[in-house]
This record gives structure tokens, C-alpha cells and sequence, in this order.
């Protein structure tokens, strides 16, 4: 497969490259970094573009760069993203709590839009994967930025997926799981005066523990790419806790159903009466 790897040169993105490569992919890299060190360990399989995902004029010349290259791109995944701005939202600093949402939001929608022409030339199904997770599906105190972006991917993925059921086109988020990344060293760093204590504590004894697996994640997107996803789309999936390996035997219930998306919650759904 052709895939479009943003966020490729540091941490979760840097593993997916290398694993994609192994198993015999071509990888385009976007990242802020320069990877032509990286690329040139890989020549002919890994190509970069520097680029910051949240800069829509660097990220459409770096489009225009895999389409001078590439026939087609069969996949892409957005895994770029900054932890950002870390504190009470009503005492964080307004623009770099704006720029923090700016990289994870619009970084990736800019990434979506600019390589959508890219996927729909592909001669398979077009496969898109986002990272969420961080604070999507819950209230994460003194991360609201970072939270509230992630929330927003997840929203975007659901509304593209509904716009686009009438191509072969599958878009999923994922939420990876609390892996061990300089997100974590960050955390640990900052203090919990600044994170706070519980998000203090977690991140010690993650790192301690070596938190989730990173193979499970790893695992997850190669099983988004492949067939045995297809027609399974608009969704949240979490890699350490849901049992997405067998979700190709529910691909018909999960199509007419809210299971892995954020929906609200009324007091019927409870078995209540208000």
C-alpha cells in the first residue's frame, strides 16, 4: 500500500513507520522534523515532506509532493499531535491554548482535505485513521485543549463518514491507549502543581509499568488498512479495550447502530424516568 503517515518522526508516528515499512509498505512522512536521515535508511520505501500539519499552505505543498511522486495513495493516517497548553482552562494562556487545538484538530483535517484527492485515485478502498483518545470521551481536568481537539477529531471522523458512505472510503478514530511517549515525560516534568495530582500519579506509574501496549495499537491500524475492516467506518476504537480483531463478524450491526461513537445519554438509557 501507498499510505500517508503524519506525524512520523517521533514517538507513536516513528513506530508505525517502522512497522509499516517491515511489513512492505511505502510510507510518505509528514513531519516538522527532518527525516531525510530516516529516509535514507529506507530508500525507495520511506519518502518525507517537512511540514507542520497545522500550516494548511505547508501542508498542501507537501500533498502536491507525494502527488508528483505517487499514482495514488491507498491510505492515510493522522497521527500528529502536541499535548500543547496544560493547566485550568480559565487561567491557560489563550493562544497557546488556541495553537494546541490548532495542531491536533486542524492538523488533522488539513491533512484529510489536502490528500483526499490523493486517496480517491486509490484502486482498492480508501482507508483514513485518526488519532484521538487524550480526554475524547470524558472531561480530563487541566488538559482541556488537548481534550477538546481530540473530541473534535472524533466528531469530524463520524460527519466524514456520513458524508462519504457513498464510496469505497473507511474513517475511523483511535483512541491508542496511555502508551509511554515524551507526552508522559512532559507530564512527569510539568509536576503535578501544573497537570495535577491524579494525572501526576497516573503518569508515574505508567511509566514505571511501561504502559499500554504499543503493539496493540500498532496492530490496530494494520487492521484498519486491511480488508477484513472494510465497511466499517465513522467509529471510535480503543486499542487496549475493544475487541476490534473480531469486529469484521459485526460490521453489519455496527453500520446501523451508535456503538463506538459519542452520542448523549438520556435517563431512559438508564432505565430512568426525570
Amino acid at each position: 500500500m501507498h499510505l500517508i503517515l503524519t506525524g512520523s518522526s517521533t514517538g507513536i508516528g516513528r513506530a508505525l513507520a517502522v512497522h509499516l515499512l517491515a511489513r512492505g509498505h511505502l510510507v510518505w512522512g509528514l513531519a516538522r522534523s527532518d527525516q531525510s536521515d530516516f529516509a535514507e535508511e529506507h530508500p525507495g520505501k520511506f519518502f518525507a515532506s517537512r511540514c507542520d500539519v497545522a500550516d494548511w499552505a505547508q501542508v498542501a505543498r507537501a500533498a502536491s509532493e507525494i502527488t508528483a511522486t505517487w499514482p495514488h495513495a491507498d491510505g492515510l493516517i493522522a497521527c500528529a499531535g502536541i499535548q500543547g497548553e496544560v493547566g485550568r482552562a480559565l487561567t491557560a494562556d489563550p493562544a497557546r491554548w488556541s495553537a494546541t487545538v490548532r495542531a491536533n484538530l486542524d492538523g488533522t483535517y488539513y491533512a484529510l482535505r489536502a490528500c483526499d484527492s490523493l486517496l480517491a485515485r486509490t484502486p482498492r478502498r480508501a482507508k483514513v485513521i485518526c488519532f484521538s483518545g487524550g480526554g475524547a470521551t470524558k472531561s480530563r481536568p487541566r488538559f482541556s485543549a488537548y481534550g477538546v481537539a481530540k473530541t473534535g477529531v472524533v466528531r469530524l471522523v463520524e460527519t466524514i463518514a456520513d458524508e462519504e458512505r457513498g464510496r469505497p472510503y473507511d474513517i475511523n478514530a483511535i483512541a491508542p491507549g496511555a502508551i509511554n511517549t515524551r507526552l508522559t515525560e512532559e507530564v512527569l516534568a510539568l509536576g503535578p502543581d501544573v497537570v495535577g495530582a491524579a494525572e501526576f500519579a497516573a503518569a508515574q506509574k505508567q511509566k514505571a509499568t511501561g504502559g499500554a501496549s504499543l503493539d496493540k495499537a500498532l496492530g490496530l491500524v494494520e487492521w484498519l488498512l486491511s480488508p477484513a475492516s472494510d465497511g466499517i467506518t465513522g467509529r471510535l476504537i480503543s486499542a487496549p479495550w475493544d475487541p476490534w480483531s473480531s469486529l469484521d463478524t459485526k460490521a453489519a450491526a455496527l453500520a446501523t447502530s451508535d456503538i463506538y461513537t459519542l452520542r448523549r445519554i438520556v435517563p431512559e438509557e438508564r432505565g430512568q424516568k426525570w
